[in-house]
C-alpha cells in the first residue's frame, strides 16, 4: 500500500501557505511602470514640476493598516494552512484507505487478529486507530469492544476537527483585530486634527487610511475563515461517518465467544483462552463445600441448605 508520508504532506501545505503569504505581501505595483504618463511640460516660468508617481505597492498599502496587519497576516497564513490541510485530510479514502481495509479483511477472514492489529499499528489513520483499540479488548466481550471503539472514534474525531475549529476562532477574532487598528487610526486622526487642524490634510488622510485598511483587512481574513469552517465541518462529518461504518463492518463478524480471554496487542497471549475453553469443555474444577450465606431474618451467617436458622429459628425454604 503506497501512502504519501505525513511529513511530505505537511511540507507541501507549508509551502502553499508561504506562497499565499508572499503573494499577499509581495510589493507589486498597483500601476505598471510602462503605463506612467509623459513628463509634465514646463510652466510659464520655465520650471518643470517634479514627476509624481500615481501607483502604490501592495506592501505600502498594507502598511497603512499599522501593526495589526502583522497579526492579520499571520491569521491569513493560518487560514490557508488549515483550509488546505482540511481538504487533503478530511476525505473518506484518507481516513479509511481501501487498501488497508482489504488487508484487514484478509487477516480477519484467516482468523489472524494479531496480524490485523500489527497492520493497524504500521498504517496510522482514523480507521486503524479505532480498529486497533477494539482488537485490544476483543478477548473480553463485545460490549467492551464497542465501548472502546466509540471512545476512540470520539477522540480521533476531535483531533481531526481541531484545526477546523481554529478557522472559526480566526473568523471571530480577525474583525476584532481590525477594529483595534481602526480605533488606533481614529485616535491618531483626532490627535493630528487637534494639533494641526486641517492645515495638514496629508497626515490626516494617512490616519484615516489606517482606519479603513485595518477594518477591511479584518473582514477579508474573517469571511473566508467562516466560509471554509462550515465547508470543512460538513466535509469532516461525512468522512468520519463513512470511516465509522467501515470500522463496524470489519468488527461485526468477529467471533467474540471463541476469542474470550485472548489478549491481542503488544502482550499477545492465548493461554487464558485455552483455560476458558477447557472449562467449557466439561473439565472438573475443585470447589469448596463450606459455602455460606446470610439468614434473611437475622442476617447471621448460615450454611447453604440449613433450615431452620440455628440463630433465630426461622424456617427457610431454599430454591
Amino acid at each position: 500500500m503506497s501512502l504519501i508520508p505525513a511529513s511530505a504532506s505537511k511540507a507541501a501545505l507549508l509551502a502553499l501557505a508561504l506562497m499565499a503569504a508572499s503573494t499577499l505581501f509581495n510589493p507589486l505595483p498597483a500601476q505598471d511602470a510602462s503605463s506612467t504618463s509623459t513628463p509634465p511640460a514646463p510652466d510659464a516660468n520655465g520650471t518643470t514640476p517634479p514627476a509624481t508617481q500615481s501607483g502604490t505597492t501592495t506592501a505600502q498599502f498594507l502598511a497603512q493598516g499599522g501593526i495589526v496587519m502583522w497579526f492579520l497576516g499571520a491569521a491569513s497564513v493560518c487560514v490557508v494552512w488549515f483550509t488546505a490541510e482540511g481538504f487533503v485530510i478530511l476525505r473518506p479514502k484518507k481516513l479509511a484507505p481501501p487498501a488497508l481495509i482489504a488487508r484487514l479483511r484478509e487477516a480477519f477472514s484467516a482468523g489472524n487478529y494479531q496480524e490485523g492489529w500489527n497492520i493497524c499499528k504500521t498504517n496510522r489513520c482514523f480507521l486503524s486507530a479505532v480498529v486497533a483499540a477494539g482488537l485490544e479488548r476483543v478477548g473480553r466481550n463485545k460490549d467492551a469492544v464497542e465501548f472502546a471503539v466509540e471512545q476512540t472514534i470520539i477522540r480521533e474525531a476531535n483531533d481531526l476537527k481541531t484545526n477546523t475549529t481554529y478557522l472559526s476562532v480566526i473568523g471571530v477574532v480577525s474583525p476584532m483585530i481590525g477594529l483595534t487598528g481602526t480605533v488606533f487610526g481614529m485616535i491618531n486622526a483626532f490627535h493630528t486634527l487637534g494639533q494641526n487642524g486641517i492645515s495638514n490634510p496629508a497626515e490626516l488622510a494617512k490616519n484615516i487610511g489606517q482606519v479603513l485598511v485595518a477594518t477591511a483587512s479584518g473582514l477579508v481574513v474573517a469571511v473566508p475563515a467562516f466560509v471554509f469552517f462550515y465547508v470543512l465541518r460538513a466535509r469532516s462529518q461525512r468522512a468520519i461517518l463513512a470511516a465509522e461504518s467501515e470500522v463496524y463492518r470489519l468488527l461485526e463478524e468477529v467471533p467474540y465467544e471463541q476469542l474470550s480471554g485472548v489478549r491481542i496487542g503488544e502482550n499477545f497471549s492465548t493461554d487464558t483462552a485455552g483455560k476458558t475453553r477447557a472449562a467449557r469443555g466439561g473439565v472438573s474444577q475443585k470447589v469448596s463445600r463450606n459455602v455460606t450465606t446470610n439468614c434473611p431474618s437475622c442476617n447471621a451467617p448460615i450454611s447453604v441448605g440449613a433450615s431452620p436458622c440455628p440463630n433465630c429459628g426461622t424456617v427457610l425454604e431454599w430454591g
